[in-house]
């Protein structure tokens, strides 16, 4: 089975882009299915409603001095600005150039967008790394429903879980706490921030964010901080620029007979690299990155 690379602009289009298998996996998780009903400041709609919690906090009776919020946003916010970029982290996680890793490389950008950049490279090269690309999505979205400060033991974790636990604390998302016996984590605004960052963060939204958090008092005062004429045509310029969307591709048009062409087609949408199809004349447009797989599918 060929890996899963995903490149995508945001988390709907990379949900869109796995292999049908893939996303059946993603069905099976509750978390998955509530995601889509948060309201926008990341609170779960109908997780009371239908019985799905995330895992059980630390118990209780187990004394161990918990950090305060503004401790936690504190750290949060300090292991954000330290976050390895991709010469300086060991782990070799976010080794894309193009990616934001320092707060000067994407002044646009707010936290929310620097985050997808981030967790989005994070999930394209997960298989290179052993892990399950859904099991990651899934794992990630059922963190962003944690409470924030609360503390969870490690030990309801899989050995996966827990070194992707330990890489999100370099990013600041989850805080790490060693106990007598047990060890927790302890979620960050920017863990159960995680299904607002994985939303759709376009260029325009950015823009107008980072105008409105920089405008002069006076600007500020009013309302709208930034004019209508303004946003209409920071609209107009961002449909412009994305009328016209480029992907790579190649095209299949002589199949021998339509029991091959078929059989192409299930092929290539079962790894969903299916572009375009025209059952009348057998022609298909796949997506140039199975293209290794499809042209040794048709030679079987």
């Amino acid at each position: 089975m060929p890996q899963v690379k995903i490149i995508a602009k945001n988390f709907m289009d990379m949900v869109a882009s796995l292999p049908a298998m893939k996303l059946d996996k993603l069905y099976d998780n509750a978390f998955i299915c509530e995601a889509p009903f948060s309201d926008t400041n990341g609170l779960p709609l109908n997780s009371i409603r239908s019985g799905v919690l995330p895992r059980e906090p630390m118990p209780s009776t187990i004394t161990v001095r918990l950090p305060s919020l503004e401790d936690l946003e504190a750290y949060a916010a300090e292991q954000w600005e330290l976050r390895p970029s991709g010469k300086d982290n060991k782990l070799q996680l976010f080794n894309d150039e193009n990616i934001p890793t320092r707060p000067s490389e994407s002044e646009l950008m707010d936290t929310n967008a620097q985050l997808w950049y981030i967790i989005r490279e994070y999930i394209t090269n997960s298989e290179e790394r052993g892990v399950d690309t859904a099991d990651l999505i899934s794992f990630l979205l059922e963190l962003s429903f944690h409470v924030t400060g609360e503390a969870y033991n490690m030990n309801t974790l899989t050995d996966i879980q827990r070194n992707v636990i330990k890489d999100l604390a370099d990013l600041g998302l989850v805080k790490l706490q060693q106990g007598r016996k047990e060890s927790w984590f302890i979620p960050t605004k920017l863990a159960t921030n995680l299904s607002i960052s994985l939303s759709d963060l376009s260029s325009r939204k950015q823009i107008i964010t980072f105008l409105q958090q920089n405008a002069h008092p006076r600007v500020a005062e009013r309302i709208p901080s930034v004019p209508e004429n303004v946003t209409d045509q920071i609209r107009l310029w961002e449909s412009d620029m994305n009328r016209v969307e480029m992907t790579p591709a190649s095209l299949f048009d002589e199949f021998p007979s339509r029991d091959v062409f078929e059989a192409a087609c299930d092929f290539a949408r079962e790894y969903g690299g299916v572009l375009w199809e025209d059952s009348k004349k057998m022609r298909l447009v796949v997506k140039a990155e199975i293209l290794g797989q499809i042209r040794e599918f048709l030679r079987r």
